[in-house]
């Protein structure tokens, strides 16, 4: 993608001024910032993959007839949802571009985010006045309107308490600064902590691109796991030894030696070639947790390659990491691993460039289901 390239996307500026003026900074309405839209899939098909359970879905009601808000896990079974002409009622799907290729195409205009922070594309459907009630979230989204007509009533939200014993974080004191209706083909942009309220003005889908954000408590346990998991095939143990040892009168302190022993370990664990980047790599790329890959075939000479829409592959100075495993890479192979990430796809003329070994790599990947032959 040339990022210096107007888009209309992007209301007729590059993804580098978008970069530098909206990103984590204030909204942006696009009108028409794909012109013609419509719903890629129907409300059957929708409805079809909120029945599986390899697929995340959510069902919320606002307060009806004396009820409070409802909210229901799913799957979710037809004959569970209420009916279609009553008003006020949603549901959300996660993840639908790993389960139709049209989404996952869709999804890939907006790669000029790097992949680490691009996390997935939900299709909300909601009856007339539906909607999650004003609400903010702790990442970037894009919110696209793809049938009908939503209002969204938008601010900057300094009061966010929430209302209590509730299933849902609502805002208690919504506080609204701008409104727009936005029409099949529009867009907004919110930037984190944003409070937004959307309402379905008649029946509605809207599909919203959201972003990974981990927080440091989240990153630093799942990092310091794995270099925990891979302390013993990289390190070298070492068995504690005091032979200074004196004798004591409070058996029950502990030695400091001991304490400087432990400290030498965990810095050994930390600071071991590659460490922290391996297990970050590993950690980006893991497959969510309802993915799962079915065995693929062997990878036949003469074909082009492209990675199934589920992989989630990226790489760094040195290494390249595919849904949750990591390789050291180097030369021409590295080149063609990172075109491979980037693009999603190699030629037949890629393939042959390939070593023996990332050949055989690749036709690994591919009867593990991560990559595909395309002719």
């Amino acid at each position: 993608m040339n990022t210096t390239e107007p888009l209309q996307l992007l209301g007729g500026i590059s993804p580098e001024q978008f970069m530098q003026r909206y990103w984590h900074r204030k909204p942006l309405l696009i009108r028409q910032a794909i012109p013609g839209f419509s719903a890629v899939l129907s409300r059957a098909e929708l409805l079809d993959l909120a029945e599986r359970d390899d697929v995340e879905s959510r069902l919320i009601v606002q307060p009806h007839q004396g009820k409070q808000w409802q909210f229901k896990r799913g799957p979710l079974v037809r004959r569970s949802l209420p009916p279609f002409k009553q008003a006020g009622w949603t549901f959300l799907v996660q993840g639908v571009d790993l389960h139709d290729q049209r989404i996952h195409d869709l999804l890939q205009q907006f790669r000029f985010v790097p992949d680490a922070r691009l996390d997935d594309l939900m299709i909300s459907y909601a009856t007339d006045t539906g909607g999650v009630g004003p609400h903010f979230d702790n990442y970037d989204v894009f919110l696209l309107q793809a049938h009908g007509q939503r209002r969204w009533r938008i601010g900057r939200q300094k009061d966010k308490r929430l209302v209590p014993d509730l299933p849902l974080k609502i805002l208690a004191h919504f506080e609204p600064e701008q409104e727009f209706v936005l029409e099949p083909g529009d867009m907004l942009y919110l930037p984190p902590g944003y409070a937004h309220d959307g309402i379905a003005e008649g029946e509605c889908m809207t599909y919203s691109v959201g972003f990974r954000s981990p927080n440091s408590v989240e990153l630093a346990r799942e990092l310091l796991q794995r270099m925990a998991d891979a302390a013993e095939d990289c390190l070298e143990e070492k068995i504690y030894r005091d032979p200074e040892q004196e004798a004591v009168t409070e058996p029950a302190a502990m030695p400091a030696q001991l304490h400087a022993f432990a400290s030498e370990a965990i810095e050994a664990a930390v600071l071991a070639p590659d460490a922290i980047a391996r297990a970050l790599g590993e950690y980006m790329t893991e497959p969510k947790a309802l993915v799962w890959f079915d065995a693929g075939d062997a990878l036949p000479d003469g074909v082009d390659v492209a990675l199934d829409r589920r992989t989630h592959m990226m790489y760094d100075q040195h290494h390249v990491f595919i849904n949750g495993e990591s390789y050291v890479a180097k030369g021409k192979d590295f080149k063609l691993m990172q075109k491979l990430a980037n693009e999603r796809f190699l030629s037949v003329k890629d393939v042959k460039l390939l070593t023996d070994g990332a050949r055989s790599l690749l036709g690994q990947w591919s009867e593990d289901g991560w990559v595909c032959a395309l002719n």
